[in-house]
């Protein structure tokens, strides 16, 4: 493998890395939100409680991710104006629609056939998502 090709494989690591790092601030986010809605806020153990609670730190953590990954991840000067427009966003939306999914489709399978608890479920779910959303975003919202 020649030095080009070594250095590029290098720079999408630290961009992953970066990703990881901005996952983990909106996996925070969206967990503390899922909490603060499902503890405090329904206070019930319904599936209808539980995914709107889910739905409401998606958003949360949708918000934040958006924000640090325009301003940290993805900020290479030829990215400098991708994901900054009204289309990037709405496509960078759609992707986390995707992964909200593919989250909740996670809670029911984790919480409900699995009984685990819905702390963990999240975990074991959003790492998974985590994957989706870097590669779908690097390749429809940041390819530049």
């Amino acid at each position: 493998m020649d030095k080009q090709m070594i250095d590029k494989y290098f720079k999408l690591f630290k961009e992953f890395f970066r990703y990881a790092i901005v996952g983990g601030i909106a996996f925070l986010a969206d967990s503390g939100t899922l909490f603060l809605f499902k503890e405090f806020i329904f206070k019930g153990d319904s599936k209808p409680e539980l995914f709107a609670s889910t739905a409401a730190g998606f958003i949360a953590g949708l918000i934040v991710n958006y924000i640090l990954s325009v301003v940290f991840v993805f900020k290479k000067s030829e990215n400098s104006s991708s994901g900054k427009s009204a289309k990037a966003f709405i496509v960078f939306t759609a992707i986390g629609v995707i992964g909200l999914g593919l989250t909740e489709l996670g809670m029911y399978t984790g919480v409900y056939l699995l009984k685990w608890h819905y702390l963990i479920t999240k975990v074991i779910t959003a790492a998974l998502v985590l994957v989706w959303n870097y590669c779908g975003r690097k390749i429809f919202v940041f390819n530049k």
